[in-house]
């Protein structure tokens, strides 16, 4: 597995950021690997992939760019540079970065992701910086930017869950749940970062930047010794377009918003995750959770470090009563 060293500064100065150019970059993965982690999921791939795949059979080199860039087992670094982390920056001025990148760099970052030679049509191609960040600019464009607006409040409260849970179960437990099976806290000022057989690398006295994205993607980066990122999946992914229905009359009995709490727990859910997929916030979601809880329409019980809720037998009755009825 690979872990990185901690240390207190580095804990300290670690924060929570959005990157528009690492949302873009994950939907590329998802488009490029053509698998989907749940049905939003698949109905965005299904949306988009045609178009994608017109793209490129339009641009064979960027076609080869691509799945040179994104590897077997590691990200060309010039495709993924760890955000500044000093404010939050636009898609086209992230993308700079990319942009701007000597060619000769790429062609190295190359060699590294493929784990060996670089393809010659690539080796002689002046402009492979250009390439990747035109290429990017239209996943940006065309996938990504109509949707933005939402996504954005889903990482928003993504960040403000995972704040809460760092104020009440420290990093340990907010690390763990970061991305599970992947990320969790080793102890003695270790962190898993990944699964992989990677060498252990020292982050003392650099900064931990974590970025969230709503495609079921992740990657490590980092830059020198001063900052390191984790980009991982957020809860409260693109499942669907609006959530499950709430049928009106269980609104008209609970409120729209608990009953949109309660419509959501069919499968266990952790306060985080109904944060991020209802949109409302962290007080609000506790408050319905407590008065579901209250009239024993849920349940609550802990798995590891994570209290999840779902349906009692009479929350389950009372929601599919009312589904069949509307």
């Amino acid at each position: 597995m690979g872990w990185w060293q901690m240390d207190a500064d580095a804990l300290a100065g670690s924060r929570f950021v959005l990157s528009p150019l690492a949302e873009a970059t994950a939907a590329l993965q998802t488009l490029h690997l053509r698998t989907s982690a749940h049905p939003g999921e698949r109905a965005w791939l299904e949306a988009h992939l045609p178009a994608y795949r017109a793209r490129l059979a339009d641009g064979p080199l960027d076609a080869l760019l691509v799945r040179a860039a994104l590897g077997t087992a590691w990200n060309a670094d010039f495709v993924t540079p760890t955000p500044l982390g000093d404010g939050e920056r636009g898609f086209e001025e992230e993308l700079t970065r990319v942009r701007e990148t000597p060619a000769a760099e790429a062609v190295a970052d190359l060699a590294v992701s493929l784990g060996g030679p670089v393809p010659e049509p690539l080796t002689s191609a002046p402009d492979l910086p250009y390439r990747m960040a035109e290429l990017l600019t239209w996943v940006w464009r065309e996938t990504v930017l109509p949707t933005w607006p939402r996504r954005r409040r889903i990482l928003e409260a993504d960040v403000l869950a995972r704040t809460a849970m760092l104020t009440r179960g420290g990093w340990a437990a907010a690390l763990d749940e970061l991305s599970p099976g992947r990320t969790r806290w080793l102890g003695e000022g270790r962190l898993q970062v990944n699964t992989r057989d990677y060498p252990p690398r020292s982050v003392a006295g650099g900064r931990l930047l974590f970025v969230p994205v709503t495609p079921s993607r992740g990657w490590v980066s980092w830059e020198g010794t001063e900052r390191y990122a984790i980009v991982y999946p957020c809860t409260g992914a693109l499942t669907d377009a609006e959530g499950p229905a709430v049928p009106s009359a269980l609104a008209a009995l609970l409120g729209s918003a608990r009953a949109g709490v309660l419509v959501r727990l069919e499968s266990p859910l952790s306060t985080s995750q109904l944060v991020a997929l209802t949109g409302q916030g962290l007080g609000s979601v506790g408050r319905h959770l407590k008065v579901l809880l209250d009239a024993r329409l849920v349940r609550r019980r802990r798995a590891g470090r994570a209290v999840l809720y779902d349906w009692t037998e009479a929350g389950a009755a009372l929601v599919r009563a009312q589904s069949v009825r509307a």
